[in-house]
């Protein structure tokens, strides 16, 4: 199992630049969803925040599934210059990757839980490795989609956009750089350390 924890109340403000849709992901039952906590603050954001929609829907890991589930709302979605997801790891990758064109931010984090972590067929896959990367490397995970986990940018392995552990892989980290180049969000690679970021489950015993 594992649970989902909502980033501060400032961070995710802060994400909500222009017309802003809120996706929010109910489905699994192996994951604990802060639902009444993200409802309240969504309320409060969407007063002091040009919130287009609010979109509940279940299962945003399955493309499949979250295209028939968006497809009502494609018009407002097409408007909208932000996306914030509010789900696990997993959801938010597969909404970026729908999206490809469009600002996909986190506004949770993902922490492990001990039980059965269900199984999934899809592309992508969370670490729940606590404070979460995705709002700085364009809704592409650098600790799964690269075979190293690096934080740092490219190892310098990778071969016509392959890696250089798994030659059937696209290197991570080129997937990052063209993804931040597409959104002209290519700054968000100029930093002086990785952050030192918090693993600790704060819900934990």
């Amino acid at each position: 199992m594992l649970i989902t924890q909502l980033k501060s109340q400032e961070a995710i403000e802060a994400l909500a630049q222009g017309k802003t849709v809120i996706i929010n992901c109910h489905g699994c039952k192996e994951v604990y969803f802060a639902e009444h906590e993200a409802d309240a603050f969504q309320k409060e954001l969407s007063a002091n925040k040009e919130v287009t929609q609010i979109i509940t829907t279940d299962y945003i890991c399955n493309p499949d599934n979250l295209k028939l589930q968006l497809k009502k709302h494609t018009d407002v979605i097409n408007a909208a210059d932000t996306i914030l997801v509010f789900s696990c790891g997993v959801g938010i990758q597969t909404v970026a990757a729908l999206f490809e064109g469009k600002k996909v931010y986190s506004c949770c984090d993902t922490y492990p839980l001990p039980g059965f972590q269900g199984v999934t067929p899809l592309n992508v896959d969370c670490g729940q490795c606590g404070e979460c990367y995705l709002n700085g490397t364009g809704g592409i995970c650098p600790i799964t989609a690269c075979s190293k986990s690096l934080i740092n940018g490219q190892c310098g392995g990778a071969k016509e956009g392959k890696c250089e552990v798994d030659k059937n892989m696209e290197c991570g980290w080129e997937r990052i750089y063209r993804k931040l180049e597409k959104l002209d969000k290519l700054d968000n690679m100029k930093y002086d350390a990785p952050k030192v970021r918090n693993y600790n489950n704060p819900n934990a015993e």
